[in-house]
């Protein structure tokens, strides 16, 4: 087979100029994107022999790694991507989503006990990982240990809410269903549809995927504990129940409305503000990258991971930008100075392209 890039150099051909056609980062480069997009092609098979090529060329790239493993356990290869994964170790032994994903190989492998000690590993990493914590809930269900996988589900829902309407139809809760923690986790889920503008029983069971029964017995729970009333509107000659946040919750909350076209509008409480605030922890953030100091970096980047701070903003708008400060955040905690000087102009880039797309934001909302 003809080998990438040419063969070997027999010496006597003269001396290259350093530019990007022969610079090694380059044409690894190249052939990352190459593999990406075969895999959003669900080329998966050639995908992982561009990813295989890249890595000839720099064998411990953990982003090339990371695809190349997760193209091998959609490939069904779990062998081959427990390999990848333990060799990320080697590199980054730190590494959240490795960790993840490596429970997620022996989740199909049916090994549970092993799922569970991969995904643990990758919440001491990183505590604030969502879908860590919901696999590790589904995988203690699954090992029958009801009310620690009911204590995970709801860490994973305070972090990310979206996890709570995945949970309603996932097979691998069937053992905690019936238990009341889980029911109030079906009143989060009703409350998030009225609050997303969904305000009729059918509205309500179409977006939560709860049964009617289910769903009618959250909206119960719900108006007895003050988070929603219930009122009618007239349709035709009959009249329909309908549910809304009540006053209080509404202004804690926020919410959102539909328009005629089924598009969200969202309502939310100072929003510019809070967009604002959020621009002077960048300019915080940039300044102790200036200053390479390493803890004030740290407590910085815990204001755009903390969801209960500017995180839930950054996952929502911002995913790829809070994933890299949240591995960031680790790696200063072992490396220190060293890594903060090395990775200083990745990181001044990244926060300057989330502060540009928050100020065009402002802007909008203020025009």
């Amino acid at each position: 087979m003809k080998k990438p890039f040419g063969g070997k150099s027999t010496g006597g051909e003269p001396k290259a100029e350093n530019t990007s056609l022969v610079d090694a980062d380059y044409a690894r480069k190249k052939l990352f994107k190459n593999g990406v997009n075969l895999m959003a092609d669900e080329k998966l098979e050639e995908a992982a022999i561009v990813f295989e090529q890249a890595l000839r060329i720099d064998p411990d790239s953990v982003e090339t790694l990371m695809k190349l493993g997760y193209a091998r356990f959609h490939l069904e290869d779990h062998g081959a991507a427990l390999r990848i994964y333990d060799k990320i170790f080697e590199i980054d032994v730190t590494n959240p989503e490795a960790w993840n994903l490596k429970g997620l190989v022996h989740y199909e492998q049916k090994n549970y006990a092993k799922a569970l000690d991969a995904v643990e590993k990758a919440i001491e990493s990183d505590p604030t990982f969502g879908m860590a914590w919901y696999n590790k809930a589904c995988f203690l269900s699954l090992l029958n240990q009801v009310p620690e996988a009911l204590e995970a589900l709801k860490r994973s829902i305070e972090i990310d809410v979206k996890n709570a309407r995945k949970s309603i139809r996932d097979k691998d809760f069937v053992n905690v269903k019936i238990e009341e923690g889980f029911k109030r986790i079906q009143e989060v889920v009703v409350l998030e549809s009225v609050r997303q503008g969904y305000h009729t029983i059918g509205a309500i069971v179409w977006t939560t995927f709860l049964d009617k029964v289910d769903a009618d017995v959250a909206l119960l729970k719900l108006m007895e504990k003050g988070l929603i009333v219930k009122n009618e509107k007239r349709d035709g000659l009959s009249k329909v129940p309908v549910y809304d946040l009540a006053t209080n919750v509404a202004e804690k909350i926020g919410s959102e409305k539909k328009g005629i076209f089924g598009i969200t509008r969202k309502k939310v409480p100072k929003p510019v503000k809070n967009l604002k605030e959020m621009i002077q922890s960048i300019h915080a953030a940039r300044e102790a990258i200036e200053e390479k100091n390493v803890e004030k970096a740290m407590d910085v980047f815990e204001e755009f991971i903390d969801p209960a701070r500017s995180g839930q903003h950054m996952i929502d708008s911002f995913f790829d930008a809070h994933r890299e400060i949240r591995l960031w955040k680790i790696r200063l905690k072992d490396r220190g100075e060293d890594y903060l000087v090395d990775n200083r102009e990745k990181m001044l880039v990244l926060f300057e392209n989330v502060e540009a797309a928050i100020t065009k934001n402002i802007r909008s909302k203020i025009s």
